[in-house]
């Protein structure tokens, strides 16, 4: 991409030259993830504890037809107040760098960036996946395919409790991408502790990751440009994306039941009304957030604060055990 599209921070272009740890964090749940003012709290906060963690955050959005990876002061506060942000996938990033867009960038269009610009950890609050009655509707989310292909750890709360987290597992397991339970044996179910469904592999500490991510690296094919492992910017960010599953606290998870009961509701009103498509996970997002008081909003910003801390751990794990490596290819600036 020319260095006119994509722009890296200051801060975040120096911490990658130096091979320093690098967090990526999504914008969407800045512009329509939260509401405001509570949106603009929580992407401060966020960046904070990526520091308190050692790490650089790197809050990645499209502003005015460039792709920003480390927002300003006033970047944040753009994303926070502009009710005219878009939402942007990674098909999207081409017309809106074309165009001169404005938006605040999902799971696959961060990933994408974030590994371009040789970035190795994202942490985000749950993934999208295989949405419910895929033999009918044939939906499955972008991110799949965009992980399948792109080489970054990913820290998340496993995927969205609104989805088949079954397919979802099954169709991960075919794309090739990687799972490990971070401290448990069964994949988390976003707002929930666990979704009941097992992982293959457990690992129990951010140097036992660091340690798969650099496995990662050893198995990939020459010439894949799979980079340092650091952030270090030195490859293109192509081969497999490593899913860390980390759950929410128990304590901070969504009640079960209350979950349970007012997802079936939220099922069912989806079906009466019509729904379909794009506009189903918001309208079931909402609907959650409204028949549990809030409560649901509440085990999301758990979830995305843990997420936050343990990646900016993996990155500095991955920074200080494995060196840096040769340039595979000319980094972003």
């Amino acid at each position: 991409m020319p260095e006119t599209t994509v722009v890296l921070s200051e801060e975040v272009r120096e911490a990658l030259a130096a091979h320093r740890p690098v967090v990526a964090l999504e914008s969407t749940i800045i512009a329509h993830g939260l509401p405001r003012p509570r949106n603009l709290a929580v992407a401060r906060e966020l960046e904070a504890l990526v520091r308190e963690g050692g790490a650089v955050p790197a809050t990645i959005a499209v502003l005015d037809g460039v792709a920003r990876i480390g927002l300003d002061k006033s970047g944040l506060e753009r994303l926070a107040g502009d009710p005219g942000v878009r939402k942007l996938g990674h098909r999207d990033l081409a017309p809106a760098l074309a165009t001169g867009a404005s938006g605040a960038t999902t799971v696959s269009a961060t990933a994408f960036l974030a590994a371009r610009a040789g970035i190795r950890v994202f942490a985000t609050g749950g993934l999208g996946g295989v949405h419910r009655e895929w033999t009918h509707t044939q939906d499955e989310s972008a991110d799949l395919r965009l992980l399948a292909r792109t080489r970054i750890t990913v820290v998340c709360a496993g995927v969205k409790s609104i989805l088949d987290v079954p397919a979802t597992l099954q169709r991960l397991e075919t794309l090739g991408v990687g799972i490990l339970g971070y401290g448990t044996e069964y994949f988390p179910g976003f707002y929930l502790t666990s979704s009941g469904e097992p992982v293959d592999w457990t690992v129990r500490s951010p140097q036992e990751v660091a340690a798969v991510m650099r496995a990662q690296d050893a198995l990939a094919e020459p010439g894949t440009g799979t980079g340092t492992g650091t952030g270090a910017g030195t490859g293109t960010g192509t081969g497999t994306a490593l899913i860390v599953a980390h759950p929410v606290p128990e304590a901070e998870q969504l009640d079960p039941e209350l979950h349970d009961r007012v997802l079936a509701e939220a099922l069912d009103a989806c079906r009466e009304r019509g729904i379909t498509g794009q506009a189903v996970t918001p309208f079931l997002l909402e609907y959650l957030m409204r028949h549990t008081g809030g409560a649901s909003l509440e085990a999301n910003i758990a979830a995305v604060r843990g997420n936050v801390r343990l990646a900016a751990r993996i990155a500095e794990a991955a920074a200080t055990t494995t060196a840096p490596a040769a340039a595979a290819a000319e980094p972003l600036r």
